[in-house]
C-alpha cells in the first residue's frame, strides 16, 4: 500500500509516517524481548557498545534518565554478566562500562531477532516497495542528525 499525501507538506507527512514508524519501532522492541533482553536493557547495551568506557551517570544523561535508575539497570546487567566496570583511560578514580562477552552474545541475538523478523517482511513486498524503503534511509538518517 502507498500512501498518496496531496503536498508533502510537513505536518501532514508527519501525522502520516508518525504511526507507521512507532508500529514498527514497537516490534522491533518486541523482537530484543524474544532474544530474553528486555528492550531498555538492549538500548543501554547498545550505548556502552557504541561508546566503551562511558561512565553511569554519561549514559544516563544520553539516554535522558535519573542516574539512580540508570544505576540500578546497570547493576542488574553486571549481575546478569553482560557488563563490567572499567578503570576510565582518563581518570584513575572514575570507572567506565564494558560489555562483556556474553552480552555481545546477548546484543547479537537482539540484532539477529530483529534482522530476521524485519528481512522475513520485507522480502514479502514487491520490488516497487523494496526500492521505496530503500530510498527512506537516507531521509529517515537525517532526522536523527537534526537532534538539537
Amino acid at each position: 500500500m502507498t500512501l498518496q499525501l496531496d503536498s508533502p507538506e510537513p505536518t501532514k507527512l508527519a501525522e502520516a509516517l508518525r504511526p507507521a514508524l512507532l508500529r514498527v519501532s514497537r516490534r522491533l522492541r518486541q523482537e530484543a524481548q524474544r532474544a530474553g533482553v528486555s528492550a531498555l536493557d538492549a538500548l543501554i547495551l547498545g550505548q556502552i557498545m557504541r561508546i566503551p568506557g562511558i561512565g553511569v551517570c554519561d549514559l544516563a544523561d544520553a539516554e535522558q534518565m535519573s542516574r539512580p535508575t540508570m544505576s540500578s539497570h546497570v547493576k542488574r546487567l553486571e549481575a546478569a554478566g553482560w557488563v563490567v566496570r572499567a578503570e576510565h583511560a582518563d581518570d584513575g578514580r572514575r570507572s567506565g562500562l564494558a560489555v562483556t562477552p556474553a552480552g555481545a552474545r546477548q546484543m547479537e541475538a537482539i540484532r539477529q531477532h530483529r534482522n530476521d523478523w524485519l528481512a522475513a517482511r520485507i522480502a514479502k513486498l514487491d520490488p516497487a516497495a523494496r526500492d521505496d524503503l530503500g530510498a527512506a534511509i537516507a531521509p529517515l538518517l537525517q532526522l536523527l542528525a537534526l537532534e538539537p
